[in-house]
């Protein structure tokens, strides 16, 4: 017995040995392992504090994104993608090529939507009308669409198409602004430089104002490049919300401007001084994505904005000036032409009211390493709504995308339905001119087209297909409907009976409910 329980004894011994041994080494891995995890958290965060590389000195005159990028290579490389944008169903544009088949134009939207043609027959949209690219493409298609190369063009076409902030800088220094070009575009000189620099390259010829610039919109016009502070650089944008500022159309989704009304007012709003850093993650876009028309003969370009965004409100400014974009050539109706009024739209929008900015949804902040930046590609929310959507609707991604369609195909029907109206009425007033029909008589068929078709067209050149505002986009493609179906019965009441019939023509397809 005494020789079995030493045996015991000591196998007992030999497996607390064995087991303090396998406790010893998995204390020292654990040990090892939390020495290496509290090593990688401490390298994460000296990554996160280090957002810049410092590769390159970027100033006040860098215009290439390319030098920004060595120190922003993340940034950079999602700008460059602008340049790869997917095509969704209703945004977008695939290229097509042309000539030897490297080079690439977009889409053109006359080719795909034929009422077009009728709609802006007399102007140079009737020439030439393309599907819109990512920012990359912004500068090359404005120079090859045939409305600049077949009809003379200001230079004020210049100031949302290309990073022109150093051209006016220097522009503005040669005609007498303060200041040196090294001093911040938003300061007080910087501003003075800019604005008297766009001032004097307006009213000059496109094709000299081009020349003066490299590259489309770059991060110098977004960005102070010494403290990477978002800013407002565009002198059509910061004239334009001065005028919205100084009118009594509530902007509740615009806070800052709300304060700004007040108060004592001893100074204009500036955008710079005033808004709140989500506001300018829209007003960053609010510079170019807008409607706007070139005021006199100096071509100033100016945002309608004096009686506030909305689309009647804009149009009774423009009725205001008697202003025109072109007269029809089939109806001799004084027509105007909307440009891209994403962001007059939007502020209309439930996103606007809920303080959802722009870049919030085109530009969703993403993870690169243990840093937090927000996608430069700039793309449709529709390509990735892991991060542009469902960060606030949390339903799944065919859920997110099924309700998006519902409401783009239900404005497409409804913009197409506008479109054949507006060209039915455009047909019934050529109709009665070739039957005799004076400007008198057809004064007020003329006046409800210039209404439809500043409706259709401010849904058509508007950029999200309905889903910035889709109560607000049915109500204008609604009144576009009502007022040339009015149209055509002002010319029925008028009895003349058209010398031939008008042409057929194409009816565009028609994609919602029947």
């Amino acid at each position: 017995m005494n020789a079995k329980n030493t045996t015991n004894a000591q196998r007992g011994f030999s497996m607390r040995w064995a087991i303090y041994g396998v406790v010893l080494v998995a204390a020292a891995g654990g040990t090892f392992a939390l020495m290496g995890l509290s090593r990688n958290i401490q390298q994460r965060k000296d990554e996160a504090k280090s957002l810049v590389l410092n590769l390159a000195k970027i100033d006040e005159t860098t215009t290439d994104a390319k030098q920004w990028g060595m120190n922003f290579p993340s940034h950079y490389d999602a700008y460059k993608a602008t340049a790869d944008n997917e095509r969704t169903r209703f945004g977008g544009s695939e290229s097509l090529p042309i000539g030897d088949g490297k080079s690439v134009k977009p889409v053109s939207k006359l080719e795909t939507d034929p009422l077009l043609k009728t709609i802006f027959n007399g102007y140079a949209f009737a020439l030439d009308y393309r599907e819109r690219r990512g920012h990359a493409f912004m500068l090359h298609d404005q120079r090859e669409t045939d409305r600049v190369k077949l009809k003379p063009q200001p230079g004020a076409c210049l100031h949302c198409h290309a990073s022109n902030v150093v051209a006016y800088r220097a522009e503005g220094i040669k005609a007498g602004a303060p200041g040196t070009a090294l001093e911040p575009a938003q300061s007080e000189n910087g501003m003075k430089q800019i604005i008297k620099g766009w001032e004097v390259l307006a009213a000059k010829p496109y094709g000299e104002v081009t020349a003066l610039v490299d590259h489309p919109v770059s991060c110098i016009d977004c960005h102070d490049p010494s403290s990477m502070q978002l800013r407002i650089t565009k002198p059509g944008f910061i004239e334009g919300i001065k005028s919205l500022a100084k009118s009594t159309d509530p902007v509740p989704h615009l806070p800052s401007v709300e304060k700004w009304r007040k108060g004592e007012r001893k100074r204009d709003y500036d955008p710079n001084v005033d808004a709140t850093r989500q506001e300018m993650r829209s007003m960053a876009c609010a510079q170019c994505h807008v409607e706007y028309y070139f005021k006199g003969d100096e071509k100033r370009l100016t945002y309608p904005w004096h009686k506030g965004l909305k689309v009647e409100q804009i149009e009774a400014y423009y009725d205001e000036l008697g202003y025109k974009d072109f007269v029809h050539k089939d109806s001799g109706a004084p027509a105007l032409k909307a440009q891209h009024p994403e962001f007059e739209v939007w502020s209309q929008g439930v996103h606007a009211r809920s303080g959802v900015s722009c870049a919030d949804c085109h530009m969703p902040y993403q993870r690169v390493g243990a840093v937090k930046i927000s996608d430069h590609q700039v793309r449709s929310p529709m390509i990735n709504t892991a991060r542009a959507c469902q960060t606030c609707h949390h339903y799944d991604t065919d859920e997110i995308k099924a309700r998006v369609d519902a409401i783009q195909t239900r404005h497409k029907d409804l913009m197409d339905r506008a479109e054949i109206a507006t060209v039915d009425l455009i047909k019934a007033i050529k109709a009665a001119k070739e039957a005799g029909a004076t400007d008198e008589q057809l004064h007020d068929a003329r006046a409800l087209q210039r209404r439809a078709q500043w409706r259709t067209d401010f849904m058509n050149a508007e950029n999200s297909m309905g889903f910035h505002a889709p109560q607000e986009c049915a109500r204008i493609l609604g009144e576009a409907i009502d007022y040339a179906r009015q149209g055509q019965l002002e010319v029925a009441k008028l009895g003349l009976k058209p010398k031939a019939a008008a042409a057929e023509m194409p009816a565009p397809m028609v994609t919602g409910a029947k």
